[in-house]
């Protein structure tokens, strides 16, 4: 359904873009050739604003400043055309990139299983995980906030979880951080 909504809003983003670059373009063929102005109907605009016009003709400052809002006008709508029709790229963990392409996992993905191999370790009853991808290149971050009880410590935890996610680590190049914290009341060992 996000998916459908998504190409939605991105085909009505196009079509607006699509139809002001139009109107700009009507707008300036009619600046440069007036005998379009009647075939538009835009002959009484062009009177009411004759004296506007005669001015931004004329060598002048005024002249410079519309010519530069122009351009920066046509550059902003190519940019948001730009943006519209190009695809959004999800961040990916890379594992492994070589001349045959590259092997990578989604962040959710990654997260998922680090909260599953943490909540195995022995006294650990709830874990959040988060993964950041690095910028260029393989590996990234995964920090781990692991639930505990309040009769285990906190570095026996940190200790364990460390372990229970190198596999994960090492095959993706994760740098992992544990943080151990106390759980809440009502919180059960699973």
């Amino acid at each position: 359904m996000v998916l459908i909504l998504r190409a939605i809003a991105r085909l009505a983003a196009f079509l607006v873009l699509l139809a002001l670059a139009l109107l700009g373009l009507v707008v300036a063929l009619v600046a440069l050739v007036p005998s379009l102005g009647e075939a538009f109907g835009l002959i009484g605009l062009r009177e009411a604003t004759g004296a506007y016009l005669t001015e931004l003709e004329a060598p002048g400052e005024l002249a410079l400043v519309s010519l530069l809002s122009g351009l920066a006008a046509v550059l902003a709508g190519l940019l948001l055309l730009v943006g519209a029709l190009a695809p959004a790229r999800e961040p990916l963990v890379v594992a492994d990139e070589g001349s045959s392409g590259r092997l990578a996992a989604r962040r959710r993905a990654l997260s998922q299983m680090a909260e599953s191999l943490v909540s195995g370790v022995a006294g650990v009853t709830g874990a959040k995980a988060r993964v950041r991808p690095a910028r260029k290149g393989r590996g990234g971050r995964l920090d781990v906030s692991a639930s505990h009880t309040r009769n285990e410590s906190a570095e026996e935890i940190e200790r364990d979880a460390a372990a229970a996610l190198a596999p994960l680590a090492e095959g993706f190049g994760l740098r992992t951080r544990v943080r151990p914290r106390v759980a809440d009341a009502g919180q059960r060992v699973e």
